[in-house]
């Protein structure tokens, strides 16, 4: 089988809590891993985040495979993905990655499914390729969308974010890429930083699947980008041009957000999700953090599959229960 990041075999299980097998794919130029499970009407494709990999849907997988096809995929830098040395981890390169990997499949019809970064390069995907997405989800991840309060918003963030705050300082002290280059032993509190409420998941076994993919700092290059392309303003914002917007707005879109969440603020992103899908759905998650997926595993489960069967048309089974999801206000 093919391995791409020979931190982590290819067929690595963490004691049974990742079942899924293994995919790659070439078409980014590195060996990308991604997962394809179930069958169904729909397409999910899930989008992780810092410093994360599809991991983080292990719980939800299943739930959603069950009547759909579930596709996730670990970013460059990521999970099972391999870590080119010689290549940038800004958010273009990301998007132009996620490109690359759904024309590649010939994807459509997909429902994105985005946490933190992976809510930017889903909306990346989106605003290039609107025909190609059917609805989305965004669970604590920005829907950045050329809205005209963006930049002032993320800066407002900034200042009540504890993460955001130690990149900017870290950078400014030149120590980012030492510190984040040990991810192999601060995993957990780089973790906490960004904020999960739940500390009885904390397993050797859970530990140990999120450190796995950075044993030496050459293979925490995609954390490092990811968290210094912030710092020194990299990053690159896809912004849709106007027939691209209005078409984007129509989309069926729900966003749930984790309210304990430290570093992505609900007060700041939960407007622009708004001015981005005007008729989109928005569910608070009392007590879930960041990592709403793993503070709230069940009601993520629950309402993502709620909201794709309703916004399909079909009707959820009673023992989904209802979705609790209000029209978006700005």
């Amino acid at each position: 089988m093919t391995q791409a990041n020979p931190a982590v075999a290819a067929d690595e299980t963490f004691d049974g809590t990742w079942p899924f097998q293994a995919r790659f794919t070439e078409a980014p130029g590195f060996p990308l891993h991604y997962i394809d499970e179930g069958s169904g009407p729909e397409t999910l494709l899930l989008l992780h985040g810092e410093p994360t990999w599809s991991y983080l849907f292990r719980q939800q997988i299943p739930v959603w495979a069950a009547r759909h096809r579930v596709i996730g995929v670990d970013h460059m830098g990521f999970g099972k993905s391999a870590t080119p040395q010689d290549r940038t981890y800004w958010l273009q390169d990301h998007v132009d990655n996620l490109e690359r990997f759904v024309l590649a499949l010939g994807l459509s019809d997909l429902t994105l499914v985005m946490h933190d970064f992976g809510g930017p390069a889903g909306m990346g995907l989106a605003i290039r390729h609107p025909d190609r997405i059917k609805r989305v989800i965004s669970v604590n991840g920005p829907t950045p969308a050329g809205q005209p309060d963006l930049m002032d918003r993320l800066t407002a963030n900034v200042a009540a974010a504890p993460w955001f705050q130690w990149i900017l300082k870290a950078e400014k002290e030149g120590v980012l890429e030492q510190t984040l280059g040990q991810l192999d032993y601060n995993i957990l509190s780089t973790l906490k930083l960004n904020g999960f409420e739940r500390n009885e998941i904390v397993t050797d076994t859970w530990l140990q699947a999120y450190r796995a993919p950075f044993p030496t700092p050459a293979d925490a290059a995609g954390a490092i980008g990811w968290a210094k392309g912030f710092a020194i303003g990299a990053h690159d914002f896809e912004t849709p041009d106007a027939v691209t917007g209005a078409e984007l707005a129509k989309k069926p879109a729900l966003a749930l957000w984790g309210e304990a969440d430290r570093t992505l603020h609900a007060e700041h992103f939960l407007p622009l999700f708004s001015q981005a899908f005007p008729n989109g759905h928005i569910h608070r998650l009392p007590g879930a953090g960041h990592y709403s997926p793993e503070d709230a595993p069940e009601a993520v489960a629950r309402l993502v599959a709620e909201f794709v069967a309703t916004s399909s048309g079909a009707q959820a089974t009673p023992s989904e229960g209802g979705l609790d999801a209000r029209p978006a206000a700005a």
